[in-house]
C-alpha cells in the first residue's frame, strides 16, 4: 500500500496459494483458504468480515489430508467446494461439502461428496458453472479437459465429456466465461487457448509465453484479461484478438495472477512474484485518445493503488461478491489481508 497499511490481516499456520470468495453466502462477507505444506496436517479455513468490516473471523476450521494448490467454493451452495491437492508424489481433486452445524462440534470433518478421478497427470485447476445453479463443472491437467456432472445428493461425479490439449501443450488453468457457457479459456505456456464445450473442440487461440492467470470480464462480452510472466497484463478483446486492446505494466517482477471486478466494469486486481497487488482501471471503450498527450495520461492513470502489505509473493486473489470494493489476498507466507477500494470508486 502507498503510504502505509490499512488492511485487515489474518494468518494461517502454514504456506499458503489459493482464496476463494463464497459467493452464495448472501449474509456474509466471506471468503476460503487452504493451506500447502507437505509435512503437516493442513488445514481449510472459513474466514468472514466482521459487520462493522474492522476484523477477520475464522467461523470454521477444518483439516484436509493434502497440500492445497486449487480452491474454489461451489457458486450456489456456501457449504460446498473443490480442492486440487497433492500428496507429494501424486495429484487429485474432490469435493467437499463442510458439516451443517459445524460451529457446534469441538473438531468438525469436511465430508468428502466426490472424488473427480479421471485424471492421470498434474490436475491444476477445478472450475464451477459460472452462473446460477447447475451440476456442471470443469477439471483441468496438463493435458486434458474433463466436463463433469456433480450429484451431491448420491455422492458422485461423472466424467460427460473429455478432451486432450495435445502433447505439445501443457496447460496450467483457466477461466469459464460467464456470458457463454459453452466457452472455456484454457492458458498453458505458449498460448491460451478457447474451448466449446459443445463439441469440447479447441476453436481458437492467442499465442501468447507464460501466461500465469486468466479472467473473464463479467461485466461486459468478449474482453479478457492475461496475466504474463515478464510482459505483465493485457486486456482482449476475443473478436479481434490478434493484438491486445490494452497493455498493462504488470508487477516489477512475475504477474501470476488477475481478477476483474464483479461489479464495476474495468476494475482488475492483479498479484505477483514482487510482493504486491496493483489495482487497476482499464476501461474497454471503444472510444481512443483525441491526442497522444491524452493517450500519456491515460496510461499513467490506469494504476489506482499498489497494495506492499506483504513479505512474500501473492499468488490468492478474490473480490468479494457481497461488497464488491472488498478484496482478499493471500501471500504465499500464509498472511490474508483484506482491503477496501471504495476510495477509488469516486475516481472510475
Amino acid at each position: 500500500m502507498q503510504g502505509g497499511s490499512s488492511g485487515i490481516g489474518y494468518g494461517l499456520k502454514y504456506q499458503a496459494r489459493c482464496i476463494s470468495d463464497v459467493k452464495a453466502d448472501t449474509d456474509y462477507t466471506s471468503f476460503l483458504t487452504g493451506t500447502l505444506s507437505l509435512k503437516e496436517e493442513n488445514e481449510v479455513h472459513l474466514l468472514r468480515l466482521s459487520s462493522g468490516g474492522s476484523e477477520l473471523i475464522c467461523e470454521g476450521l477444518f483439516s484436509h489430508p493434502n497440500e492445497i494448490w486449487d480452491l474454489a467454493s461451489c457458486p450456489f451452495d456456501q457449504r460446498i467446494f473443490s480442492t486440487v491437492f497433492s500428496t507429494g508424489e501424486s495429484y487429485g481433486a474432490a469435493i467437499w461439502q463442510i458439516p451443517e452445524l459445524y460451529g457446534q462440534l469441538n473438531s468438525p470433518q469436511l465430508e468428502r461428496v466426490a472424488s473427480l478421478d479421471a485424471h492421470v497427470g498434474k490436475i491444476n485447476c477445478v472450475l464451477w458453472w459460472p452462473s446460477g445453479r447447475c451440476d456442471k463443472l470443469i477439471s483441468m491437467d496438463e493435458q486434458n479437459i474433463f466436463l463433469w456432472s456433480l450429484d451431491c445428493s448420491k455422492k458422485s461425479a461423472e466424467v460427460l465429456s473429455k478432451d486432450s490439449a495435445g502433447m505439445l501443450h501443457s496447460l496450467s488453468g483457466g477461466a469459464w466465461d460467464p456470458h457463454d457457457v459453452n466457452a472455456v479459456a484454457a492458458t498453458g505456456e505458449s498460448s491460451v487457448q478457447f474451448w466449446d464445450l459443445r463439441t469440447m473442440k479447441k476453436v481458437n487461440s492467442i499465442e501468447r509465453a507464460h501466461v500465469r492467470g486468466v479472467d473473464y470480464n463479467p461485466k461486459r462480452e468478449h474482453i479478457l484479461i492475461t496475466a504474463e510472466d515478464e510482459s505483465g497484463i493485457h486486456v482482449w478483446d476475443l473478436r479481434k484478438a490478434k493484438t491486445p486492446v490494452q497493455e498493462l505494466p504488470g508487477h516489477t517482477h512475475w504477474t501470476w495472477a488477475v481478477k476483474c471486478n464483479p461489479e464495476y466494469d474495468g476494475l482488475i486486481l492483479s498479484a505477483g512474484t514482487d510482493s504486491a497487488v496493483n489495482l487497476w482501471y482499464a476501461s474497454t471503450n471503444e472510444k481512443s485518445p483525441k491526442s497522444p498527450v491524452e493517450s500519456t495520461r491515460q496510461r499513467v492513470n490506469l494504476l489506482l493503488n499498489s497494495y506492499t502489505d506483504y513479505e512474500d509473493s501473492v499468488y490468492g486473489l478474490a473480490w468479494s461478491s457481497r461488497e464488491p470494493w472488498v478484496f482478499a489476498s493471500l501471500s504465499y507466507d500464509g498472511r490474508v489481508v483484506i482491503e477496501s477500494v471504495k476510495p477509488f470508486l469516486p475516481k472510475l
